[in-house]
């Protein structure tokens, strides 16, 4: 575990000293595309959080979100889909500022996503690899959806 830290570590650093040479296309175009392939999505989208966003939930997803779960190395610290590990990724990490997609994405799929990881992207499989577990990964969930400021 401490190795693939590591590597999360030297990832971002190499992305930032390559960010001026290399493509970068911002966060992801399509924000509001789902992740979790059709034939589990409808499965994915039964699934509730088991957590309430309290105050406390809020804080541990806050200091997984920007450590342990190495989220903010692709997301950025707010969110945006700005960190410097994302520089490197085609398509670009989700924008977890956009109020459409936290409408639009259930709970249980943001969850099969950070369990298994993103097809297609370089998202990778946080609960399955052993990066956190699944309560962590509710926690950090529950921090995400807190990135939308519309009150609507």
């Amino acid at each position: 575990m401490r190795g693939t830290r590591l590597m999360m570590i030297v990832c971002s650093l190499v992305a930032v000293a390559s960010w001026s040479t290399v493509g970068w296309t911002a966060p992801e175009a399509d924000p509001l595309k789902p992740r979790v392939p059709d034939a589990e999505r409808g499965e994915a989208r039964k699934l509730e959080s088991p957590v309430k966003a309290t105050p406390e939930v809020l804080a541990k997803g806050k200091e997984l979100y920007e450590g342990k779960g190495t989220c903010a190395n692709c997301h950025g610290l707010t969110g945006a889909g700005d960190g410097p590990g994302g520089m490197l990724l085609t398509p670009g990490p989700r924008n977890l500022m956009n109020c459409k997609f936290h409408k639009k994405r259930k709970d249980g799929e943001l969850f099969w996503v950070v369990k298994n990881g993103s097809p297609g992207t370089g998202m990778p499989a946080l609960v399955k690899g052993g990066m956190i577990t699944e309560e962590e990964a509710w926690a950090i969930i529950a921090y995400e959806r807190a990135f939308c400021k519309d009150n609507e």
